[in-house]
């Protein structure tokens, strides 16, 4: 091989590997600010329970916020008890003093913006119907149950959050492939049995 077909052929390989060290770094680059991208709208989900008393009222109830940087999507809420799931939350809430109303918002489907919170469930009564341990003892039950979030990104990248007894404390949130989205809303139930007329029998006329 003379030295012209040399130096074409060292001119060759030199002019592929600039080729594949440009692709490399465009591939890089790209992978940089999809990172850039998805970092810029993380959701970080929290759910907590809370007991809070004014001189008019005295309440207690489950918060859900989103303390991250990009909206979270709720797909899925589960109630779990000591691992299981909780289909029905009435048999909890005849853990509740009487006299109390009851204010609610459904999560499935739910967009939570960076720093806003939505409160599923709310339990209030007036300040002279019930005492503070009537109301601490119905919150000492609820902080038997664990909630379960599972919630995704703008860009459907998924995760799960576990708040234990009632979000006292919070799980580290796990990614996962996809959130199946819940068919009900455990809560939005709740209020559903609240709201249902309690009928009596009718006595039969002899």
């Amino acid at each position: 091989m003379g030295n012209g077909n040399k130096a074409e052929m060292l001119i060759a390989v030199c002019a592929v590997v600039t080729s594949a060290i440009a692709v490399f770094i465009a591939w890089d680059q790209g992978r940089v600010m999809r990172a850039q991208q998805h970092g810029a709208v993380y959701p970080v989900v929290q759910i907590e329970g809370f007991v809070s008393a004014t001189p008019e009222t005295s309440a207690m109830g489950i918060r859900l916020s989103n303390s991250g940087v990009g909206p979270a999507l709720i797909e899925r809420v589960d109630v779990l008890k000591d691992g299981d799931p909780v289909e029905d939350l009435a048999p909890y809430a005849a853990a509740f003093p009487p006299g109390y109303q009851q204010s609610w918002s459904s999560l499935i489907g739910r967009a939570v913006a960076p720093g806003d919170s939505i409160t599923p469930l709310r339990v209030d009564w007036p300040r002279g119907e019930v005492t503070l341990e009537q109301r601490n003892a119905a919150a000492a039950v609820w902080s038997e149950l664990d909630v379960e979030i599972c919630y995704c990104s703008v860009f459907d990248r998924c995760w799960t959050a576990r708040g234990l007894g009632m979000g006292v404390s919070m799980t580290r949130a796990e990614p996962v492939k996809r959130c199946e989205r819940s068919e009900k809303d455990i809560f939005e139930d709740l209020a559903d049995d609240v709201r249902a007329p309690q009928t009596e029998p009718i006595p039969e006329v002899e």
